[in-house]
């Protein structure tokens, strides 16, 4: 793949044009103007389990462009995307069912998620400076103060959340009830669950 920093910007959109909207890429290799903190290949998760072998984000060529796109939306007021989970490989879906066998909290590997169909993204927004936006509470956290319809919190946290929703479903995106952080590409649904490995190149 051709690294975002040697071409122009102009070049990585119609790179991504020329694949197949199902194709998996490394998004980082087509922008270069997001922030990732893969919590899955680390322990500082709900699961106290690394369960990447290595912090990559990937996801369909569709979703890449939709992510873009918004990306480009909330640069524009000062901000950018920050990654928490991105495509999931099914098998690591196994892994998290073994840890925590909650369809409450993790979803059924059988039946799959949308991350595991390369449409579905755990983000936050950062500033210029790389401080995060307050959300509320971190990633991951399973309580009424995560939930969107949860109107009980101050109005700079209210505020951050309705940037981040209003403008993910302008480009497409859908969220959960009981998630600020997740987002599933509305053209991604039905797509098939996948297995794709990336492999731990850097």
């Amino acid at each position: 793949m051709v690294s975002s920093k040697m071409i122009p910007k102009k070049d990585i959109q119609k790179t991504l044009a020329d694949l197949a909207d199902t194709t998996f890429v490394r998004l980082a290799d087509y922008s270069s103007d997001f922030e990732y903190d893969l919590r899955y290949a680390t322990e500082n998760n709900f699961l106290k389990a690394k369960v990447y072998e290595c912090a990559e984000c990937y996801t369909r060529v569709k979703t890449a462009k939709a992510l873009i796109g918004v990306n480009d939306e909330f640069r524009a007021m000062g901000l950018k995307i920050k990654f928490y989970d991105c495509y999931r490989p099914n098998s690591v879906q196994y892994k998290m069912w073994e840890i925590v066998p909650n369809p409450q909290y993790v979803a059924n590997p059988v039946k799959g998620s949308i991350h595991n169909k390369g449409g579905a993204v755990d983000i936050t927004l950062i500033t210029a400076s790389g401080e995060e936006l307050d959300m509320g509470t971190d990633f991951d956290f399973f309580g009424k103060r995560a939930y969107h319809d949860n109107m009980d919190l101050p109005e700079e946290i209210l505020n951050n959340r309705k940037v981040l929703k209003e403008t993910m479903e302008k480009h497409g995106f859908w969220s959960i009830r009981t998630e600020w952080w997740h987002y599933n590409l509305s053209s991604a649904s039905n797509d098939p669950i996948a297995d794709f490995k990336w492999e731990c190149k850097y």
